[in-house]
């Protein structure tokens, strides 16, 4: 039996990534299965203090701002759909989330953190 054991710190990290990952596929599942972006959005908030002071703290504030912002323009675009301009949002959000989605996982994948 071959059982790695890394430092602490290393294990924690290791963890955290998981649960980013698992953040970013929910948020994309989302596009099926709305529930999950909200499964997505409560894990977030959840692991952000143990990611506070580590590159990962930035992808758990990544996936609440793109959960936020999709959800008002998921709202506004539904409201505003009779109008036909609610289309347009409804796409441009939905644009910008996949964007989010891709940009995030990609930096996860290269161990990077993302902006503010």
């Amino acid at each position: 039996m071959n059982s790695e054991v890394l430092p602490p710190d290393d294990e924690l990290l290791r963890k955290l990534k998981n649960v980013v990952l698992a953040g970013y596929a929910l948020q994309a599942l989302a596009f099926f299965i709305g529930v999950s972006a909200i499964v997505a959005i409560v894990l977030a908030y959840v692991k952000l203090d143990d990611a506070r002071g580590t590159w990962l703290e930035s992808h758990f504030r990544w996936q609440i701002r793109t959960f936020w912002v999709a959800l008002i323009g998921g709202i506004v675009g539904a409201v505003t759909f009779i109008i036909l301009i609610g289309w347009v949002i409804l796409c441009v959000t939905a644009v910008w989330v996949i964007y989010r989605i891709v940009k995030g996982w990609l930096a996860l994948n290269d161990g990077k953190p993302l902006p503010p």
